[in-house]
Order: structure tokens, then sequence, then C-alpha cells
């Protein structure tokens, strides 16, 4: 199977620079995997795990949004906020959800005649409320 080069970024730092076989992408218009000579694609990240494979293992890496950059036979993942799957503890996603909810708060009060940043918001404590359950860890069920 061909690979592709696959780069992870995040404004802290750069987590991954290797080749891939396959790469799966929380889309924020729905998931998708991308091989090699993948049509040229460029689509936002929702919170959720970017999966990638390489060599018969795979490496999983927590996004919070972002963007992705498919050329074919490279990915790039320009994510907001990215770690590895390793390192994602209890205490950290519990910061991420407390982040997303004063998101959503302040969406409200700030919009309260125009639904879309409100629902922005409100999908967002949705996708951080799957994103722990994808990989096994709880928040608090949002109170919209």
């Amino acid at each position: 199977m061909a690979d592709m080069q696959f780069d992870l970024v995040s404004p802290e730092r750069s987590l991954a620079s290797h080749a891939a076989t396959s790469v799966s992408i929380p889309g924020a218009d729905g998931d998708l995997t991308v091989m090699a000579g993948h049509t040229p694609t460029i689509t936002t990240l929702r919170p959720g795990l970017v999966r990638v494979e390489a060599d018969g293992k795979s490496a999983d890496y927590v996004v919070t949004g972002g963007f992705v950059e498919i050329n074919g036979d490279s990915v790039t993942v320009l994510a907001e906020r990215a770690l590895a799957r390793g390192d994602m503890t209890q205490e950290r996603l519990d910061e991420m959800y407390t982040e997303a909810e004063n998101m959503y708060k302040t969406a409200k009060e700030n919009w309260q005649n125009e639904p879309g940043p409100v629902d922005d918001a409100a999908k967002l404590l949705g996708d951080m409320v799957a994103m722990g359950s994808e990989i096994g860890l709880s928040t608090k069920q949002p109170n919209l």
C-alpha cells in the first residue's frame, strides 16, 4: 500500500511528521479516511480523534478543532489543540469541556436573537461529550 506524508501541528508544537498509509479525520461535515492519491481537499475539524495508520500500527491524537489540508500524497492537520491519546487525562478533558461550556454561555448572552453562534457553541459542547465517550472518558453532561 502506498504511503503519504502525515503532519500534525498545533500552535504549541509539531506533534507528528512521518509516513502514513491512512489517516482518519473527524471532519466538521463528517468523518473521512484519507489514503494516498486522495482528491485535494481542505476541510475543518470537529473535536475528536485523528487516527494514523502506518506500518501496521496506529496512533491516535485528540484534536479540538482546526483545519486539514489533503494534497494527494500528504495530509496536514493544523489543530487548535492537539495531544497524543495517551497524554489525554480526565483533567484535560474537563478543562476543554469547561472552555466549550464558557463559549456557549457567552454566545447565549451575546447573541440572544441570533441562533447561529449559539447553535455552533452548543454543537461544540456536544462534540466534546462525544469525544470524551470515544476515548473512554466522561464529561459533565451539558445543561443547555
